[in-house]
Order: structure tokens, then sequence, then C-alpha cells
């Protein structure tokens, strides 16, 4: 199948080679060219133009747009005008499944197709495969039924479920048609969600081992300060890379995840090379703001959220204001250990 795809950054040109890795032909278009020649070496035709890419794809085409959430719109507006009824527009990235709806309902006066495709991967899916949560008209998600197949990591990536039995399904390869126009990025907000709550069980379970030397500290007597209750209780010095390797075998908290948590200690246990500034890209709060439409209560995933926020100082002013707080009402002065 020939398809073309808008976006050749870190996830669209691993998708571009896996595609031409399984036999399919993609045609490019990527704001800096001259970056992507291994993909022309493999065997992608890179265009400098709309128009150029649209001339390369045969009716009814197929674009994929592995592109910001921020940039879609654009895209859209400079692709609408050159496309025909019947073909396809597919947003790969992490847009907000409201605007999904929209977009779809805009493109269909035109009779274009609107498929949206939730991601999940990251730069490993080159070689692992994407798992994809796709929204759209159910004939056309058949259409790109091999670009899916495609992408999508092997049924022997996991064991299949107990209770699965006869013909394997498409979420078992990796891929889901999960519903209509915004199903696929509504999934996929979820899953980012639930990512972002999981990461902060790690971290705070980390950090929690990584102070269980607490006991050994030698401090002063302070009115500011509450003491350990028990100092000699809290006096282990804990290898950190060792234990997130232990616990990748056997232990009901394995994961992807703890693999790259066990990784990434390995190399640096201190990890003094981040600062712990930890951005987020819009799913965390799109699904907290789906779970109070829903009256569905989400406190970790909120709690996960709001940590994000106080690592890039978010919380700097509310914590100033506390001190200051606590020193008006009883005189309290800042400690600095």
């Amino acid at each position: 199948m020939k398809i073309g795809m808008i976006g050749l950054g870190r996830m669209g040109a691993n998708m571009a080679a896996r595609l031409l890795d399984a036999g399919h032909e993609v045609v490019g278009l990527d704001r800096h060219p001259e970056e992507r020649t291994e993909l022309a070496k493999d065997g992608a035709y890179l265009v400098t133009s709309y128009d150029e890419l649209i001339a390369k794809l045969e009716a009814p085409r197929a674009i994929w747009l592995m592109i910001p959430a921020g940039a879609v719109e654009a895209v859209i507006g400079e692709l609408q005008p050159r496309l025909a009824a019947g073909d396809a527009i597919v947003d790969a990235g992490n847009s907000h499944f409201q605007d999904d709806l929209r977009r779809a309902q805009a493109l269909a006066t035109d009779g274009i197709h609107f498929v949206d495709v939730g991601t999940s991967g990251g730069v490993w899916g080159r070689d692992r495969g994407y798992c994809q949560m796709v929204g759209g008209e159910p004939e056309v998600v058949q259409r790109l039924a091999p670009i899916l197949a495609a992408l999508a990591p092997s049924f022997e990536t996991a064991p299949r479920t107990p209770g699965r039995s006869g013909e394997l399904r498409p979420e078992e390869h990796g891929y889901l048609h999960c519903g209509p126009h915004g199903a696929g990025h509504f999934v996929k907000m979820v899953h980012n969600g639930i990512e972002y709550g999981l990461m902060a069980a790690y971290a705070e379970g980390m950090n929690i081992l990584r102070h269980a030397n607490a006991g050994k500290a030698r401090t002063g007597v302070s009115a500011e300060t509450t003491p350990i209750e028990c100092p000699e209780m809290y006096r282990y010095d804990f290898d950190l890379p060792a234990i997130a390797e232990v616990w990748r075998r056997g232990s009901v908290i394995a994961s992807w995840l703890l693999d790259l948590l066990a990784a990434s200690l390995a190399k640096s246990p201190d990890l003094a090379e981040f600062t712990g500034r930890v951005s987020d890209s819009g799913e965390g709060r799109w699904t907290l703001k789906a779970a109070i439409d829903e009256s569905v209560p989400a406190p970790v995933l909120a709690t996960a959220l709001g940590e994000r926020f106080g690592s890039r100082g978010e919380a700097d002013f509310a914590h100033r204001l506390l001190a200051a707080l606590r020193y008006e009402f009883g005189g309290h002065e800042e400690v600095h250990s």
C-alpha cells in the first residue's frame, strides 16, 4: 500500500522505516528533508510540497500526520482543498478527541474521511512496534488495516490472555478500532493519564528507598522540624539499580516502564544529568477534564499531574506563602538543611 506521511521526526521517521520494511510505499514530507536522507536510501520518496505529495499518491489517498497537536489544524487546512472525495487524513499524534469530532465533520463536507490513531511506542516503536488505538468509520479503518498491521507489534509480543481462543483478533496484534471519530484519541488520552500515575508511583517508591538511610543523618533538635521517631530503624543503604533489576523478574509490578527505569538507573544511579523538570503534553489534563465531566474520581492521576506542575516551579509561590503564613502566626523561621 502507498501512503503519504507528513512529519518525519523521531516517531514519524521510525514509522516510515517500519512501513518500508514491511513492503509499503511511503511518500514523505518534512520541514527538514535534508535530515531524512536515510529514509530516502531505504526507499522512501521525499517531497518538498503539499502539491507534490498529493501528486505522488493514487486515489483514494491516505495521508498520515505525525506532527504536534498544535500543528494539525494548519496542515489539514493545507490538505483539504487539495484532496478529493474518498481520500483520508489520519492524525496519529496526540490531539484532543474533541478536535477530532470537529475536524471529521468539517472534512466530511468535501467527502474526505478522517481517522484518529492514538499511538504508543515512543522511540522504541521502530523495532518493537506501535500500539494503536483507532477511531473513525469502519470501512475506512479497514482500508488502512495493512498499514496498522505493519506498524503494530507482533502477536508474540505478549502471551495470549487466558480465556481467549480461536482466531486472533486485531487487538491481539496491537491495534484496535475503538469506535467512531475521536474514540482512538480518547483511549490514548486515558492511556497517557494512566502512564502519569504509573510513572509517579515508581518515582515515589524509589525515592522512599533512596532516603531509607535518613536515620544516619546527624541533625540537632529543632522546633521547626519533626525528627524521625525511631532513627535506628532508618539506616538502610539500598542499591536502587539492583532493586529495580530484581523487581523486573517475577514481581507483580514488573512492566516495560520498570525495564526503562532499571536501564536509567544502571546508566546513572543518581540521575545527576536530569534536573527533575517534568513536562506534560496535555493528555493528563484532558483525562482529568473527562473524569470531571463524567463525575468519575481520579485522585491518583490528579496528584500525578499536579506533581508535574510542581516540578516546573509552579508550586514555588504557594510554598513561599506557606512559609510566610507560618512565620506570621507563629514566628516560625524557615529551616534550610
